[in-house]
């Protein structure tokens, strides 16, 4: 079991959190933005950022190469019609995509918006991290929870 902080403060114990949401055992803030026979977007429960989407398999997988055509197939048509509903919906103009496969839990890939703001933290993929901790840190207020809302529904709008 793995004790996770997520974006509203709460601590659960899960033994895979992306199994907990996709499943349904663990509601993300604001609920799923869409969903997939084979897929399930929502925004990342641990960093408060406006748009952050995280894209993750139904299916307990590790790597890219364990889906199935058809799953490749549901994955690309999904992660695309998500960064247009950024783009159109939320004028995201910049995103960095993260699939990692020794992640502690299942497949899944981060859409993470780049906000002005972030160049604070510098322009290259060094400065993700900082930034994400800087939102779980110092973002967690009733007003940047409203954006991070707005923008989920917005989102599942567009999407659904």
């Amino acid at each position: 079991m793995r004790t996770i902080t997520l974006s509203n403060g709460q601590t659960v114990e899960v033994e895979c959190l992306s199994c907990a949401l996709t499943s349904g055992l663990i509601h993300p803030d604001g609920g799923v933005i869409i969903e997939t026979d084979h897929f399930h977007a929502h925004q990342d429960v641990a960093y408060p950022i406006e748009g952050l989407v995280i894209l993750a398999s139904k299916r307990h997988i590790k790597c890219f190469d364990e889906l199935t055509d058809t799953e490749k197939h549901d994955y690309i048509n999904l992660l695309t019609k998500i960064r247009k509903a950024q783009r159109e919906t939320l004028g995201i103009e910049y995103v960095y995509y993260f699939y990692n496969e020794d992640t502690s839990h299942h497949f899944h890939t981060w859409l993470v918006p780049r906000y002005e703001w972030m160049y604070d933290f510098g322009r290259s993929i060094e400065s993700v991290r900082p930034v994400l901790l800087h939102a779980r840190n110092n973002m967690i207020d009733e007003e940047n929870r409203r954006k991070v809302f707005a923008a989920i529904k917005a989102l599942k709008n567009e999407l659904n």
